[in-house]
């Protein structure tokens, strides 16, 4: 009998938390309907540009499900190559097959290395000077697929263990009465929420710092960049997120609840950051989301070895961001001062 009244207690008080009951029953089915539209759109076809190619070639590449880009100029094919709208550029000379490989994903480098390898004209026993030559624009047949996914992982635990520290400790603040506290002094808003950043953020450079070692230093990913441009990239990602995760914090009244936006903030970040290969129309959702600039940057630098300017428009937009949410936070801190 107890344990019925107990149970009837707890259905009664889920009744009328609607923000739970969303989650239990609504989060679920949102997840899985979004995970299989992208895993769905996610592209399995190689692109693949030809430079000075026979016509024959060019047709079994084709037919082995290859997206074929033709150039005339070869400047114009290495420029594509090097921007990554190709995977590889396929040249031939005097009959052999010279390849140049954008290897910053080995999932798609080594699918196309296979589309390349099947397009070719069958021979019983082909010459050693006639087999083909492969070299790297970007990574290296020896790069693993941790080496691929390293990059957008440092960004991706950092924000997300950033957003949930920085969410939980500013709802503490707010449900014990201290934000009440100090914004019955004269302090201004905007010098409350810098104050924040500034000492949250003291944290945030001591676990970049940690992280970015770890992962470079210790599982030894490969960096072919400046290591202080990753550390640049991992810094401001961690303040988007605490920014971020004050800003939401506002809406959650306790520390389950703010838990609850992991699925709905920080796992489809996930899936559009760059993990997936995805179709450019859901490449475009990704463009609103910061862990995808967070993840472009981490991936230039460190695997394709660019520099400052290369990565300067991801850091300008995740600074955006970070400026947008300090503002909602400062506007937002209005509706906790009661005098």
């Amino acid at each position: 009998m107890r344990v019925k009244i107990l149970a009837l207690r707890i259905l009664a008080e889920l009744k009328h938390d609607r923000r739970t009951l969303a989650l239990v029953l609504v989060a679920p089915i949102m997840m899985l309907t979004l995970i299989y539209f992208i895993l769905n759109a996610s592209l399995s076809e190689s692109s693949i540009g030809v430079y000075n190619v026979p016509a024959d070639r060019i047709d079994r590449l084709i037919q082995e499900n290859a997206r074929v880009l033709r150039f005339y100029q070869e400047g114009a094919a290495f420029d594509s190559l090097e921007k990554g709208e190709i995977t590889a550029l396929l040249q031939v000379e005097e009959g052999r097959s010279i390849i140049h490989l954008d290897g910053s994903n080995s999932q798609k480098a080594q699918r196309a290395l296979q589309v390349l390898e099947a397009s070719q004209q069958p021979s019983a026993s082909p010459r050693p000077d006639m087999l083909p030559e492969v070299t790297y624009v970007y990574g290296g047949a020896d790069m693993d697929s941790f080496d691929n996914f390293g990059s957008v992982l440092i960004g991706v635990l950092v924000f997300f263990f950033v957003f949930i520290v920085a969410g939980m400790s500013f709802l503490q603040e707010r449900t014990t009465g201290t934000l009440e506290k100090l914004l019955s002094t004269p302090i201004r808003r905007w010098e409350l929420v810098l104050g924040y950043v500034t000492g949250f953020g003291t944290l945030t450079i001591i676990q970049s710092l940690l992280i970015t070692y770890f992962v470079l230093f210790v599982l030894d990913v490969m960096l072919a960049g400046s290591v202080v441009l990753v550390l640049v990239t991992t810094l401001l990602t961690a303040i988007c997120a605490l920014t971020l995760g004050m800003l939401l914090s506002a809406a959650a009244s306790s520390q389950f609840q703010m838990l609850q936006f992991i699925p709905l903030v920080i796992t489809p970040q996930i899936f559009f950051c760059g993990l997936f290969q995805l179709s450019p129309g859901w490449e475009i959702v990704g463009r609103f989301m910061p862990m995808y600039y967070s993840a472009d940057a981490l991936n230039r630098v460190m695997i394709k070895g660019e520099g400052l300017l290369a990565v300067l428009p991801d850091l300008l937009i995740l600074s955006g961001f970070s400026a947008f949410f300090i503002l909602a936070n400062i506007r937002l801190l209005k509706r906790f001062r009661s005098i």
